[in-house]
């Protein structure tokens, strides 16, 4: 079981990793924790997030749209790979997963199919979104996958996780296709290179 770093930690970790950061608004304080507890925390799912566009981006998933209030993940990883840090705390970015696929990460496992919904991601995941249509074709440029990565790897240096513990959204909730135009094996290849 992991506790969750602290805000300034969290941003330190990325700079460290040689990420581009922009603290939006009040980010480190910006949170759903009146809505239940943040941590344990056990990994960092990657999601895309069906948009166009950095500013309108980020606002999105910072105050979130009707139905789903804000923040919807922690850092937003625009096109050009700089990290919009939007929110910290619990986030409405994972929602209800397989507690399977939960006890596989905790493991740093292999990842059973994700069957049910009935696990609360929210409280146990870091997310980031990354601006992406999400259609199989919107481009992912190189820099932005790396920094996808090293966001990662930063989360997981500072927890002493593997690769294993981050996982896309496809992977997590039934019915899910994010990240769309990659696959997780290849971005967790990556982010094994960067904690070798």
């Amino acid at each position: 079981m992991a506790k969750p770093m602290s805000a300034r930690r969290f941003l330190e970790a990325l700079r460290d990793e040689g990420l581009s950061v922009v603290e939006v608004g009040d980010w480190s304080t910006h949170n759903r924790n009146h809505k239940g507890p943040w941590g344990p925390v056990h990994g960092v799912m990657i999601h895309h997030t069906v948009t166009r566009g950095t500013a309108h981006t980020v606002r999105i998933c910072r105050d979130g749209y009707s139905g789903l209030p804000g923040p919807l993940c922690h850092g937003v990883i625009a096109k050009d790979g700089t990290v919009h840090l939007v929110g910290y705390g619990r986030a409405n970015h994972a929602g209800l997963g397989d507690d399977e696929v939960l006890r596989a990460v905790i493991a740093e496992r292999g990842l059973p199919p994700d069957n049910e919904a009935t696990t609360d991601g929210n409280r146990h995941f870091y997310g980031f979104e990354c601006e992406n249509l999400g259609d199989g074709e919107d481009p992912w440029p190189k820099v932005q996958t790396d920094a996808i990565a090293r966001a990662a790897a930063a989360v997981c240096r500072v927890h002493g996780w593997t690769q294993r513990s981050v996982i896309g959204h496809l992977e997590w909730q039934p019915g899910k296709v994010d990240p769309r135009g990659f696959t997780m094996g290849s971005l967790r290849e990556r982010i094994a290179d960067r904690l070798r």
